[in-house]
């Protein structure tokens, strides 16, 4: 079964407009995330997907895949089932690498195809990272996902979850910005609607939980430093500089 890495990358961000050409270290942001996710070893395919012109020629002139994709699209997933459908008619598993996690494992994203291609019955998977920091725990940029004893996620939230009324020892997890879809999930996961749950808390995988659907977590070692405002530039390009 081939696989695909889809990067959707949207240039009108709320938060930070313009967010995937702004520069680090003289590299634009989706050109970080591209070269990261380029030392994958069981991947078949990548390529960007996104609407904006501008993201598409600085992309097709660094010499990666770039596809565009309808204005129409809501979300990214939207976006990668776009592609799935025009473009990459013979691919069965496509990974959703978000375009502003330049520091993500290459590692974690290998296991989560081999994870779909080994498990007949897996349709949608993500990972998760262990986090302490309590400025971190109630940032409402960082998403928090919970899930039970077989590793599948109970609730993802932008508040701190669950409510830890008596102190107890629980970790704490960070959803980290990566998914794996088989294809015929990810076709029927686009066309449905959105849900109460996915608008309040603007997280689309909320969509797949209302609608009775299992999601895969993978716990991983490895944190990964998501831009999300201007200031995570500055965090993402000391990172960098140390490495």
């Amino acid at each position: 079964m081939k696989t695909a890495v889809v990067i959707p990358s949207r240039y009108g961000s709320s938060r930070f407009p313009g967010k995937p050409l702004a520069l680090i270290k003289g590299k634009p942001l989706i050109q970080h995330t591209v070269e990261r996710v380029s030392h994958c070893k069981g991947i078949d395919f990548i390529a960007v997907a996104t609407d904006d012109r501008r993201i598409y020629d600085t992309v097709k002139k660094l010499g990666f895949n770039v596809f565009m994709t309808s204005k129409t699209c809501r979300s990214g997933t939207d976006r990668i089932a776009f592609t799935a459908l025009k473009f990459l008619k013979n691919y069965g598993i496509f990974i959703n690498v978000q375009g502003d996690e330049p520091l993500i494992d290459p590692k974690l994203i290998d296991t989560l195809a081999c994870s779909l291609k080994k498990e007949k019955s897996l349709e949608y998977i993500t990972a998760a990272f262990p986090v302490t920091e309590e400025s971190v725990i109630k940032d409402p940029n960082v998403v928090k996902v919970i899930f039970d004893k077989n590793g599948c996620a109970l609730y993802f939230s932008r508040f701190a979850i669950p409510y830890n009324r008596d102190n107890a020892k629980i970790k704490c997890y960070k959803h980290m910005g990566v998914y794996g879809y088989k294809r015929k999930f990810l076709l029927e996961f686009s066309k449905s609607k959105m849900s109460a749950l996915e608008k309040a808390e603007n997280l689309e995988q909320l969509r797949a939980l209302e609608n009775g659907k299992k999601i895969k977590v993978v716990i991983t070692k490895h944190d990964s430093v998501g831009v999300d405002t201007p200031d995570d530039i500055l965090k993402v390009g000391k990172y960098i500089a140390n490495q």
